[in-house]
């Protein structure tokens, strides 16, 4: 049965409850072991059970969403086209791809587009601009 006169009343008010200087009786305690020490004491462990735990690992560079393109499948493309020419670029969209079945001749003006793309729509009778052929190359 729990009585009032535990040896912790003894202690009560003294900072450290006998347990010494700064954190002792705690979880990991001054062990020096969990997350610290792997520059120093605990290096040999590091070097042979945790060979990648410094460096960079999977760090996405802000610079590189910027490059992102933004696609569109042939088989979205005919649900959007309304005329005979689409103009994908002025939409927003940078590459093509090929995805899909082509049923309209359209003339399509993209940045970029895949080959299976193009020849559907060669093959469907349509026609595709790229930036390239826009620009004389």
């Amino acid at each position: 049965m729990p009585h009032k006169l535990r040896k912790i009343r003894k202690t009560r008010g003294s900072r450290t409850q006998g347990y010494g200087r700064i954190g002792q009786h705690r979880d990991a305690g001054s062990k020096g072991n969990r997350k610290v020490g792997r520059h120093k004491h605990l290096w040999s462990k590091v070097v042979t059970y945790e060979p990648d735990y410094f460096g960079k690992h999977g760090f996405t560079s802000p610079q590189s969403l910027h490059k992102r393109e933004n696609t569109i499948n042939l088989q979205k493309l005919i649900e959007i086209a309304e005329t005979s020419t689409v103009n994908l670029t002025d939409l927003g969209y940078t590459k093509l791809l090929g995805t899909g079945r082509m049923t309209k001749a359209l003339t399509v003006t993209v940045s970029t587009c895949s080959k299976a793309a193009e020849e559907k729509i060669v093959q469907a009778g349509g026609k595709v601009i790229t930036d390239s052929q826009e620009n004389g190359e």
